[in-house]
């Protein structure tokens, strides 16, 4: 029993090491065994030891020499492309896509579908038809599927997986997360899109070593995620950060959740549209009158900006003004270095973010503004999918399901 009881202790140390190598590596990329024992707190033999068994069993590799002052160049050590996968699920109201990474953030495959976000069993029952086609060609490729994560709008739990916006996706019978887990016999970890866009930020893009960072989510609805002391703020049941249902106006529309004068009935790019459409039912001159008016959609409003249309740039005028407004509460409540629009309507680059600034400007106290840089995500749509991917592997180590 005591030698049993010794073995278990041990097991669990290596397994416990074993994490720490497949961590360092995700975070940092390729290392030294020095710099992993250094890391680690353990002994170069004992690391040695390890990365054998993790190369046996494929998760890493040796991918070449690292610099030396003097001597013989260290061997660099670093996760194993194409083998061990992950799938990360990204479902919106305009489209749902189904990507494939391997851990070093590689993409294996992708499917992007023309289906969008309802609450309803009917988008369930649309989604296995495409969930199962990329299972087929997973499978095909000889993939190894450790992990699925999904990111979706609304107040997502993280810890229990359930949306309670889109309530009809936890039905006990077959619920969203019991799907994605039958499809690819995998653990399955939900996340809000907006927090997973600002993970993929402060791991891979403009917040990668800041710690006070917002970063605002303009598509068909706006999310703030928060990055405070170099932490993803998520709140009690990790709703934090739904900046768009704050009101701006007492008297204004009706939003969807309810409630009147939502940041979001100002300033999403379906409210964009909305007034766009609005405008030239009134006369407005644009060039987007001579378009079918029910093609009329936020890409091609932004275009039409970008080539001079007045009432185009009026319109995305007026929404960064309104988004400048609410983020301003949000500079007083988190005093940030660094603002990242990100979402459909960041396309608009500098006809969004200089209408923001002019409005944080009028708002804020000046001390808030003088060293604040906004500016747009230069990952673009990659931040919420590396986003979601990152989640996973970070959840996989802490839930130990590996290595």
């Amino acid at each position: 029993m005591e030698a049993n009881y010794t073995v278990s202790i041990v097991d669990k140390k290596k397994s416990r090491l074993k994490r720490g190598i497949l961590k360092e590596m995700y975070r940092l990329g390729s290392r030294t065994l020095a710099q992993l024992a250094k890391a680690l707190h353990a002994s170069v033999p004992s690391v040695t030891m390890l990365i054998d068994e993790l190369a046996t069993e494929n998760w890493v590799q040796e991918i070449g020499t690292g610099a030396a002052q003097y001597g013989r160049k260290p061997a660099l050590f670093g996760l194993r492309p194409g083998n061990q996968a992950i799938v990360v699920v990204d479902i919106s109201v305009h489209d749902v896509k189904l990507v494939v990474f391997d851990l070093t953030n590689r993409v294996l495959d992708r499917l992007d579908v023309n289906l969008r976000l309802e609450d309803s069993v009917a988008f369930l029952e649309s989604l296995k038809g495409p969930l199962e086609e990329i299972s087929h060609r997973i499978r095909e490729h000889n993939l190894n599927i450790i992990g699925v994560g999904c990111a979706l709008p609304g107040l997502v739990d993280p810890r229990t997986g359930i949306n309670y916006t889109y309530k009809k996706l936890n039905r006990p019978e077959q619920s969203l997360q019991q799907l994605l887990a039958h499809c690819f016999d995998s653990p399955v970890y939900l996340i809000n899109d907006t927090k997973a866009t600002i993970l993929g930020e402060h791991r891979f893009g403009l917040a990668k070593g800041k710690n006070h960072v917002l970063s605002i989510n303009i598509d068909w609805g706006v999310g703030l995620g928060v990055i405070n002391n170099g932490e993803i703020l998520q709140g009690l049941a990790g709703f934090a950060g739904e900046l768009g249902h704050i009101q701006l106006q007492a008297d204004g529309e009706l939003c969807s959740c309810g409630k009147v004068g939502c940041l979001d009935t100002l300033t999403s790019a379906s409210s964009l549209v909305r007034r766009v459409k609005a405008g030239l039912r009134e006369g407005r001159v644009s060039k987007l009158a001579e378009e079918n008016f029910e093609d009329i959609d936020v890409e091609l409003v932004i275009d039409k900006a970008k080539a001079g249309d007045e009432l185009a740039i009026d319109l995305l005028n007026e929404v960064g003004g309104e988004l400048g407004k609410g983020l301003s509460i949000a500079v007083h409540l988190f005093n940030p270095e660094l603002i990242i629009v990100n979402g459909v309507v960041a396309k608009a680059e500098r006809l969004i973010t200089r209408p923001i600034e002019q409005a944080i400007d009028k708002y804020c106290l000046a001390d808030f503004r003088n060293k604040l840089v906004i500016t747009v995500s230069r990952l673009g749509e990659m931040a919420k999918l590396y986003g979601t991917q990152a989640y996973v592997v970070q959840s996989l180590l802490e839930h130990e399901e590996i290595p």
